[in-house]
């Protein structure tokens, strides 16, 4: 059985440190905790659970940060966490049974990290990261802020999931970040732009946005899934400006890297559906309802897209048409995806007494 190192940066995580260990510290071995500044009682926290707290000078840098914390580990592997993420029970086992495999030749673990969640507890959108790597392998995390591990080797794909459990609120303190390092005359790599544009759009600032991204596309260097990402986002921006055409055009683009994304036939029907145009709006939803989720994808994946979301716009464009039976066909496979979506129990009400 190999051995783990759960390796974490926090500050002022008081409210939620003891959760996060407490649902992981059966599978691990040792927890290093890298304390950049708390005035709480973090530490305190992480000495209840035997933890080797260390202390880091906030430098406006996460990588950094998490590259001194994987280097204060002893174990054969190390894992990742944030203070606001879990290991749900079925998920622990899961783990615990991962570190009996023999032999473990493999150079990094990718676990889903779900973001979000429905009504019912499941996971709305999620994506995949490398959370547990070799330590001898000396793998790096790069990048000031949205910081990514770097990893290569033999990679296992695990069923395995973090759920993330957002308890701090909101800030612009990422953004901050980038626009001291631009002022700074930081060299942007094609991540970071792409990063700084969310960023962006995140606060609001949609003319720079824009900007960002059209020059994060024209380095013609990020991953395809965040030029993809992109260009969705793009769309979004103009859209927020009331720029229907740009939005399209936007939209339209992420075809140029890869086939139709269940995504872009949500987003690009809704802009049909907002011209009333039902019969377009028909087309690309019904095309979402033929692609398959993606298996081992490390992008995100809004799974209403992928799912119930498509039929319940489709039950309001054949409504729409006059097409009961087909309204209703939707409804059907909408209820059994989401049964107590708001939108869709109002069309179980509406649906009530009405002969296909």
């Amino acid at each position: 059985m190999f051995t783990i190192s759960l390796c974490m940066i926090v500050k002022n995580e008081e409210d939620s440190l003891a959760r996060c260990l407490a649902s992981v510290q059966d599978a691990v071995d040792e927890i290093i905790i890298v304390d950049t500044g708390s005035t709480d009682n973090t530490k305190e926290i992480a000495a209840s659970f035997h933890a080797k707290i260390y202390n880091f000078t906030w430098i406006n840098d996460f990588a950094a940060a998490r590259n001194f914390s994987f280097g204060q580990a002893t174990k054969d592997y190390i894992l990742w966490l944030d203070a606001d993420d879990v290991l749900q029970k079925s998920d622990l086992e899961k783990l615990i049974s991962l570190k009996k495999v023999e032999p473990f030749t493999y150079d990094s673990v990718t676990m889903n990290y779900h973001l979000s969640f429905d009504q019912d507890g499941k996971p709305t959108y999620s994506l995949r990261r490398n959370r547990l790597v070799k330590r001898e392998n000396n793998f790096r995390w790069i990048g000031f802020v949205h910081e990514y591990l770097e990893v290569g080797g033999n990679i296992h794909h695990s069923d395995i999931a973090v759920t993330h459990h957002k308890e701090k609120q909101y800030t612009d303190r990422n953004l901050q970040i980038y626009l001291t390092k631009r002022k700074e005359n930081h060299t942007f790599s094609p991540r970071d732009l792409y990063y700084f544009a969310n960023e962006l759009r995140d606060n609001g600032r949609y003319e720079e946005a824009i900007a960002e991204y059209e020059q994060f596309l024209a380095t013609k260097l990020g991953w395809v899934e965040d030029e993809i990402n992109a260009c969705m986002k793009l769309a979004e921006c103009h859209g927020r400006l009331k720029d229907r055409e740009k939005q399209m055009e936007a939209l339209l683009r992420t075809l140029t890297y890869d086939t139709p994304r269940a995504e872009f036939c949500c987003q690009f029907g809704n802009m049909f559906v907002e011209k009333q145009q039902w019969l377009k709006a028909i087309y690309w939803f019904n095309l979402a309802t033929t692609l398959t989720i993606p298996k081992q994808q490390l992008s995100p994946i809004d799974y209403a897209s992928w799912t119930w979301m498509p039929h319940l716009q489709l039950t309001l464009c054949y409504d729409r048409i006059g097409n009961r039976k087909q309204a209703l066909e939707h409804h059907q496979q909408a209820i059994q995806l989401n049964p107590h979506h708001p939108s869709i129990i109002f069309n179980e009400n509406y649906f009530k007494g009405i002969t296909p």
